[in-house]
């Protein structure tokens, strides 16, 4: 069960994956609303993540990394 607050270094990571995501679907010339398309999500849920405002599921983080042919630690930034 995840602590109430979250630790301070939970946001700064969620954006740091957001901006390696972004970076990721901008290089395979996909729109937030194509990605969105490939992984079955709403464009606004895939803008959510990519700027750390959504926590995604591994399922979710799973998709959009098979959608980007792209490693899941690749997205992780590990």
């Amino acid at each position: 069960m995840p602590t109430d607050p979250l630790p301070d270094w939970v946001l700064p990571r969620r954006q740091q994956i957001g901006t390696v995501l972004r970076a990721a679907r901008i290089g395979h010339g996909l729109t937030q609303i194509r990605l969105g398309e490939l992984v079955g999500l709403d464009h606004k849920t895939i803008h959510r993540i990519e700027y750390g405002i959504s926590d995604p599921s591994l399922s979710v983080l799973l998709l959009l990394a098979a959608a980007l042919d792209t490693p899941l630690s690749e997205l992780l930034g590990e």
